[in-house]
């Protein structure tokens, strides 16, 4: 092989160390395990993995020596020297190393001449484009995390590979820095903490992306329901049902079974007919409004609903309740003169910063705005139409910039039928997912014929505002779950307060407080359980339950209440219509 120095592009330094850092991996694991086989090893934002397939499996407690190992490879300083080989001797090569993987990603490389990395003199050899720093030593700070399963190419049909994640940064301060954001983030993780508040679980029975909701879960979903339908109708939506499932034919129609047919669920076949289970509900609502025919003077109508909807997601992508099989989306649709758009794109974003803001959710903080747009070339993912795809993406960046707010523009995240504007909310840990949208769409209109007549009689084609106002209810109360750490403010709380008397002599007063909580709308629960009192207060707090009402005999005397708020936070004696006052204040102002 001749050898040649190292590449060097336009890739950011902290990219090529972690991307060293996966060869780093690759080769300490061979040291142990000599027949693994490699897939592949790329960097990851904030570090790097490897695949392997192993001879026998390897648990989380071996990477403590193949870390070991990784770390005298970086004090060795090796230096990283990249070649080049034939196609035929790369060929050779890869089969006499026994490495099917790489040679099956060799076939789809159309280079007449291989590059491959050697580091240290020859100690480890991968096929490879690069960049890498020059030399193991210039790897900063690493830890390896965690092992999971990953088919090989992200493929369900070929073998499950076992994936190494490690954690690379340039200085050990930042590494100790985000291992202690991970465990803040593990901390708030809402498949935890959702399960340790008993508010939703999974049932292999029922199946995988699907959560049951339990009384408490269900609670949470109820008031958020409540409170996005009445906002809404406050702003002049119009509330419809649609049914679940519908005739094939529709998502012809709308054009989504073409471009989604992928993500959507195999047809069930029903006296002769092919019905699908709806993975969006514009095509229901756009009959709606076609029912009859439409005048100028109603519109913007604003056809909103609290639709179930069902997507296949494939396994390895499932998570939690940000992504799960079936869903329900504050959805809604408005049918609007083209005259009218930026108007109500700009009360649908008005809807969605006061929802926001009502969950304490911060712009620049928690969430940002990206503008997502199509790509004019791509035909078959887009429609073609390039004057109204301009327009629209026009209309969206002019909103945004009146606004003033945070945004970037992201190519080819547009869906089909036109561009949006993307509320994208952040975890703990910086990671974004779409929790809001706002899109215009051209396309719908012309597929399902929609019309008004304008004020000379004549008729017009409407455009059409996607909207989700707090998004999918599952997806937003992960999201709550996380920023709240489960602590969740009292208008949210499944349960609002829990009342303990200290014994049994006061349970007949503990109960007629609870009762009148209750009467007054306050979700109470009684907690006169045969355990000791702190072992009751201590269950309060583990449970985040806003307010512990303490009841002894100076309380019977007083008609009075002992409060602690959760954290053990002790705010004394209060009269009960007293802090029922309080309460609703609080509860009302959603404070």
């Amino acid at each position: 092989m001749a050898i040649s120095n190292v590449n060097i592009d336009n890739i950011p330094e902290i990219e090529k160390m972690r991307h060293t850092a996966s060869h780093i991996l690759a080769q300490a694991v061979l040291k142990y395990y000599p027949d693994a086989k490699l897939g592949i090893g790329p960097a990851i934002e904030d570090g790097f993995y490897y695949d392997f397939e192993f001879s026998e499996p390897i648990y989380e407690e071996d990477l403590e020596k193949i870390e070991k190992e990784m770390k005298k490879i970086i004090d060795d300083n090796l230096p990283l020297t990249q070649s080049y080989m034939k196609r035929k001797d790369a060929e050779k090569y890869l089969k006499e190393k026994d490495q099917k993987y790489k040679l099956e990603l060799l076939k789809d490389i159309p280079d007449k001449e291989l590059s491959f990395f050697a580091t240290g003199e020859d100690a480890f050899i991968d096929m490879c484009r690069g960049p890498h720093v020059q030399s193991t030593g210039r790897v900063g700070a690493i830890k390896l995390m965690s092992i999971a399963g990953a088919y090989w190419r992200g493929d369900e049909k070929k073998p499950m590979l076992t994936r190494i994640y490690g954690l690379a940064f340039k200085k050990k301060s930042e590494l100790t820095a985000h291992l202690e954001l991970l465990a803040e983030a593990e901390k708030r993780d809402h498949r935890v903490l959702g399960k340790e508040l008993g508010l939703f679980i999974y049932s292999d029975l029922v199946g995988k992306g699907l959560p049951l909701w339990t009384p408490k879960g269900a609670t949470i979903r109820r008031i958020l329901e409540r409170f996005i339908v009445d906002e809404e109708i406050k702003r002049g939506y119009q509330h419809v049902y649609t049914p679940d499932i519908a005739k094939i034919e529709l998502y012809k129609k709308s054009g989504h079974y073409p471009y989604y047919k992928d993500s959507m669920y195999s047809p069930i076949k029903v006296d002769d007919e092919e019905f699908m289970l709806r993975p969006m509900t514009c095509p229901h609502h756009f009959e709606i409004y076609s029912s009859q025919k439409r005048s100028y003077r109603e519109l913007p109508m604003r056809i909103a609903e609290l639709a179930k909807l069902y997507r296949y997601e494939k396994s390895g992508e499932l998570s939690g309740l940000i992504r799960v099989r079936s869903f329900c989306l504050a959805d809604a649709h408005i049918i609007a003169m083209p005259s009218q758009a930026e108007s109500e794109i700009h009360k649908a974003l008005d809807l969605i910063e006061f929802a926001a803001e009502t969950f304490g959710l911060q712009p620049n903080k928690d969430y940002r705005y990206r503008l997502s747009l199509g790509d004019r070339t791509n035909s078959e993912k887009y429609y073609k139409d390039d004057e109204s795809w301009e327009f629209a993406e026009n209309v969206l960046r002019d909103v945004l910039k009146e606004r003033k707010v945070e945004s970037y523009e992201a190519p080819g995240e547009a869906a089909f039928y036109g561009p949006k504007i993307d509320i994208q909310m952040r975890n703990i840990l910086g990671k974004e997912d779409t929790a809001f949208t706002v899109q215009y769409d051209f396309v719908m209109p012309k597929r399902f014929d929609l019309r008004y007549s304008d004020d000379n009689g004549e008729e017009k084609e409407p455009i059409v505002i996607h909207r989700s106002s707090i998004g999918a209810i599952e997806r937003i109360i992960a999201f709550l779950i996380e920023k709240y750490a489960g602590v969740f403010p009292l208008w949210l709380a499944p349960v609002q307060v829990k009342v303990l008397p200290i014994s049994d002599e006061q349970a007949e007063y503990a109960r007629k407080v609870t009762d009148r909580l209750i009467s007054e709308d306050i979700r109470a629960v009684l907690d006169d359980r045969n355990e000791t009192l702190q072992y009751r207060i201590r269950d309060g707090e583990v449970n985040k339950i806003p307010y512990l009402l303490i009841v002894g005999n100076k309380e019977i005397d007083t008609n009075t209440v002992s409060v602690r708020s959760h954290g053990s936070k002790e705010i004394g004696l209060m009269k009960v219509d007293e802090l029922i006052q309080s309460l609703q204040k609080e509860i009302e102002n959603r404070s």
